[in-house]
């Protein structure tokens, strides 16, 4: 079977289809007719299809490997439903992993209540990441975020109906069922997200115009839109690859507003109770860092405030609340930010982890700012998060943060050294070797 066909496969809805396809590369990789480029980078916070992302998990596993990545990590809104397949594509093409989930959790009962600490769209609601979850604790999560599932996608269908009241007299027919719930893998434990919403009227503004300049002129004559020249251009383009995806970023930026109904308590529980839920299973609770935007370092967020006017008072309450981790993105700060949070993290012995959130078919899996000294540290952090992932699958006490850690009276910094040079020396095709090596 040729490459093409395989990279075909290795995207296909059918779960069994793909992970044959991973086994196939896997074989290529090894008897060395298919190779790369590695590169030190690594990324813990690629979107899979199970959130919002053109990435099945066997794929979203060889786009890593394609890219040079040492470490792929699977994180998902509200599911941790990609992470067995990520796990066993990861060991079929020979490439690092680890699995975990995002959501969004109440600070409405903290000091920080009435502040917009780091979620655009909401106070007092939090967006945090688990990340390192064993192998064995996999159901467990299952079970616990199914109910948020359903709680959120009562919200989902409320905010499809919101959208179709604005955008109906265009012509618009949108039926969260029909239209927005097969984007998903929600049967298969994936979750349902704004951008699900948005890709279905991107969709059907295709259906209903196709691609070039009639679309445009609907979207600047009839919608309204301010269109930038990069933007005509893109969709102009009738062969560009990218272009429902490039409509959803535009549909985003104008209609979310208008439509988003705020989650309430049955969908984002108490921080407190999720990070203790975290710790139970010896995952790792991250509190995900955004920082004020003066001028956009990506270009793609606003100027706004978050936490950076109050970050010592976050953080003091991230430990009262017993995170382990704080989690940031290199590309989306500036290094004097970079800086002082990572001051303040050493001081109160919080654990770094990066990743740059990949949800879009134009994004790259790469992340050189990672191999800048400010944040080389954080690839040693990936590399101990992995071993820390794949030995408390083995034996929950060897978890990073377990209280009967045969290294728990060595430092926070001891104890990352010791796990990402183990880490580093395991077998990808076999992680759980590495026990063998503790």
């Amino acid at each position: 079977m040729d490459i093409q066909t395989l990279e075909r496969d290795i995207n296909d809805r059918n779960p069994l289809v793909r992970l044959a396809a991973s086994e196939k590369i896997g074989s290529l990789i090894k008897e060395g007719t298919l190779g790369h480029t590695a590169s030190e980078e690594v990324n813990n916070h690629v979107h899979t299809t199970y959130s919002f992302s053109p990435y099945e998990p066997s794929a979203a596993a060889y786009a890593a490997w394609k890219a040079g990545l040492g470490i792929v990590g699977s994180i998902d809104h509200d599911s941790i439903g990609a992470a067995a397949e990520m796990l066993e594509a990861g060991r079929n093409i020979g490439i690092a992993t680890t699995v975990g989930f995002e959501l969004r959790v109440s600070f409405l009962d903290t000091p920080l209540a009435n502040r917009k600490i780091n979620n655009p769209d909401s106070e007092g609601i939090v967006y945090l990441c688990i990340h390192g979850v064993a192998k064995q604790h996999i159901p467990t999560v299952v079970s616990f975020l199914k109910p948020l599932q359903e709680v959120r996608n009562k919200r989902n269908k409320a905010q499809v109906e919101a959208l179709q009241a604005l955008v109906g007299r265009y012509g618009f027919d949108l039926d969260f069922k029909r239209d927005v719930l097969p984007l998903s893998r929600f049967s298969e434990g994936g979750s349902v997200t704004e951008r699900h919403i948005l890709y279905a009227m991107a969709n059907q503004s295709i259906q209903m115009f196709g691609k070039g300049e009639k679309l445009v002129r609907f979207l600047t004559s009839s919608l309204g839109l301010s269109l930038s020249p990069k933007l005509q251009a893109l969709f102009l383009d009738e062969k560009n690859p990218h272009y429902a995806y490039d409509l959803l970023g535009v549909f985003k930026s104008t209609f979310l507003p208008r439509f988003f109904i705020q989650p309430d308590r049955q969908e984002c529980m108490d921080v407190r109770s999720v990070v203790d839920f975290s710790n139970s299973i010896g995952a790792i609770a991250a509190y995900a860092y955004l920082g004020d935007i003066k001028e956009s370092v990506t270009g793609d967020k606003k100027a706004e405030e978050f936490e950076d006017s109050f970050l010592v008072e976050l953080l003091d309450l991230l430990v009262d609340c017993g995170f382990p981790a704080v989690t940031y993105m290199p590309p989306r700060n500036t290094k004097e930010q970079m800086l002082r949070l990572q001051s303040l993290a050493k001081e109160r012995g919080l654990m770094e982890i990066s990743g740059v959130d990949i949800n879009s078919s134009r994004q790259s899996m790469n992340c050189p700012q990672l191999l800048d000294p400010t944040a080389r540290h954080l690839v040693d952090s990936a590399w101990a998060l992995v071993a820390h992932e794949k030995l408390s699958s083995v034996d929950a006490k060897l978890g990073l943060f377990h209280p009967d850690n045969p290294l728990a009276h060595k430092s926070l910094e001891a104890r990352l050294a010791r796990y990402a040079a183990l880490g580093r020396s395991m077998d990808a095709s076999d992680p759980y070797a590495i026990i063998n090596k503790f």
